[in-house]
């Protein structure tokens, strides 16, 4: 797989794919003809070309619906997965809910389904609970379900955490929420480049995730969303191609998804995600589970053995390995691997929170992709033990 990646030329061992997938080069490739040979606007045009660059943003939006287990009427394209979580807070979150309502968030979330919902409380009122963790990391679902009220409307959890990697238990979080009366979100960021993801078999309500995490583009993601709520919600932005009729005196507007979608949409990077969920599911998403799982079996193996590594998370995290080396800075950590080739990330990982419960400033995260592989985590603890000799 690597050899299809120009991005893993020269010996890099490249173990930040949480924050960031390398790109195939059949996806670069879609981005190049899009933008070049066949580029054109689209919606808007009556000539052939735009025609035929409409077709494949749409298809691209198929594509993208299916690989989730959803329709096409219901995945609306945003910036990425921050777009589409404020897009909910801003629309459904300000139409539904008011002060005395509750949110239901957990202790792992990354920032960006933390602050959206922290300015709609400033604004509505509504106040914010938080769900504690397992021993192990993972999102505790006894706890949750004690905590839950008929006054809790909305629940917004990881499906995967971008510090711990572990998995959710989406089902019983679906149905604990539901159970009273509440509408849960997703944020699949981490799950969908992983795990087989099937919103109707979950029976979410909503969710999010980016492509940059997918091995494709930067600069789009997509809000899946149950057709009846997107049907109720407000738009968010207006302009361009999200209107019915425009007159000075009253708008009237598309139906969703193009309800969201205000402006010239990202129409390259649509094409090329597209490209990158016919790459991915190509290879298979269980396939790449278990090559990613293996390698996390390895690594966490490898530091466990270890006197001065603390490991986090649980041991079948998906794809993601964080520690702390006793008595160095993982951002120390991280710049010595970089002089050996190696990419980790170090930092709080947009997860202060988590930060603050793990007693830590920060973690390094070694985190996985499809073309992950042995070779990887043998240069990452070579690293380790110079850092060490380094340090003492």
């Amino acid at each position: 797989m690597r050899s299809g990646f120009p991005g893993l030329t020269g010996g890099w061992h490249y173990l930040d794919s949480a924050a960031t997938a390398q790109k195939p080069q059949v996806v670069i490739d879609a981005a190049t003809r899009a933008m070049g040979a066949d580029y054109a606007t689209v919606h808007r045009g009556v000539y052939a070309r735009s025609a035929e660059m409409t077709l494949a943003f749409e298809a691209a939006r198929r594509k993208v619906a299916a690989f989730i287990g959803g329709a096409e009427d219901e995945l609306v394209f945003t910036r990425g997965a921050t777009e589409a979580i404020n897009l909910v807070a801003q629309t459904w979150g300000a139409a539904n809910l008011k002060a005395g309502d509750r949110i239901l968030l957990s202790l792992l979330e990354h920032h960006s389904n933390i602050v959206p919902w922290q300015l709609l409380a400033e604004r509505t009122g509504v106040a914010i609970d938080v769900c504690p963790l397992t021993g192990d990391g993972r999102i505790d679902l006894d706890a949750a379900e004690a905590m839950l009220t008929r006054e809790h409307k909305l629940v917004a959890f990881a499906h995967v955490s971008n510090v711990l990697g572990s998995v959710l238990d989406g089902p019983r979080a679906v149905a604990l929420a539901h159970g009273v009366g509440a509408v849960i979100l997703l944020d699949g960021c981490q799950a969908v480049p992983r795990l087989p993801v099937d919103v109707a078999a979950l029976g979410c309500d909503f969710y999010a995730f980016s492509a940059h995490k997918l091995y494709g583009p930067t600069g789009i993601g997509a809000l899946w969303a149950r057709r009846e709520l997107l049907a109720a919600m407000p738009p968010w932005q207006g302009g361009g191609a999200m209107i019915d009729r425009v007159t000075f005196e009253r708008t009237t507007y598309a139906p969703a998804p193009q309800r969201f979608e205000a402006g010239t949409p990202a129409i390259v990077e649509a094409i090329a995600l597209g490209a990158a969920v016919d790459y991915v599911s190509a290879i298979g998403l269980p396939a790449i589970h278990a090559h990613e799982a293996a390698l996390v079996g390895q690594l966490r193996r490898e530091l466990a053995a270890r006197n001065d590594v603390t490991l986090f998370g649980p041991e079948d995290s998906a794809g993601i390995v964080s520690f702390a080396l006793d008595g160095v800075h993982p951002h120390d950590l991280g710049t010595i691997l970089d002089e050996e080739g190696v990419a980790i990330r170090a930092g709080h990982h947009c997860a202060q929170p988590l930060m603050d419960h793990l007693g830590v400033p920060a973690t390094a995260r070694a985190s996985f992709g499809l073309y992950s592989d042995e070779s990887d985590i043998a240069a990452l603890l070579r690293g380790i033990e110079r850092t060490r000799r380094i340090f003492g």
